[in-house]
């Protein structure tokens, strides 16, 4: 088992800033690769509090906010045009930072893409639904249509 310290959230394992254990082919294929988590020090458990400082300043500041926000985004779906071939297919796939995007656009106001969790790749045409954590104990589930650019 390695112990590592979370620099982002992952679903189902915890928040940027905990330290967690996880078997070795996880942490060393995974997790550490991808930026996700560094190896637990002692001089890497002072990263935490700055860790867990730059989380609460992304989070929205008040429980009102945020649940004013997940009304927001649960009304209406976010409407994506996109470049698609005859079939429906998309040329690549539809990336959170370009729903963030849609998001901020669409007036409805900013979120950080890593807060937007897809439950599968968007790679053609249709409805999709993903889930966005406004704060730990705030989620809200967004609807995604994704339309062919003409």
């Amino acid at each position: 088992m390695s112990k590592l310290i979370l620099t982002s959230e992952v679903s189902g394992l915890g928040s940027a800033g905990d330290v967690v254990e996880v078997k070795n082919g996880y942490a060393r294929n995974y997790l550490i690769p991808q930026g996700f988590a560094v190896a637990w020090s002692r001089g890497g458990e002072k990263q935490i509090e700055s860790i867990k400082a730059a989380r609460a300043a992304r989070e929205l500041a008040t429980l009102e906010e945020a649940q004013a926000l997940k009304a927001r985004l649960e009304e209406s779906p976010i409407r994506l045009t996109v470049k698609a071939g005859r079939e429906g297919r998309l040329f690549g796939s539809v990336k959170t930072s370009a729903i963030a995007d849609a998001v901020a656009a669409a007036g409805l106001g900013s979120i950080d893409k890593r807060a937007i969790e897809l439950g599968s790749a968007v790679k053609s045409t249709g409805r999709y639904d993903a889930t966005v954590r406004l704060r730990e104990d705030v989620v809200a589930t967004l609807a995604i249509e994704v339309v062919a650019a003409r």
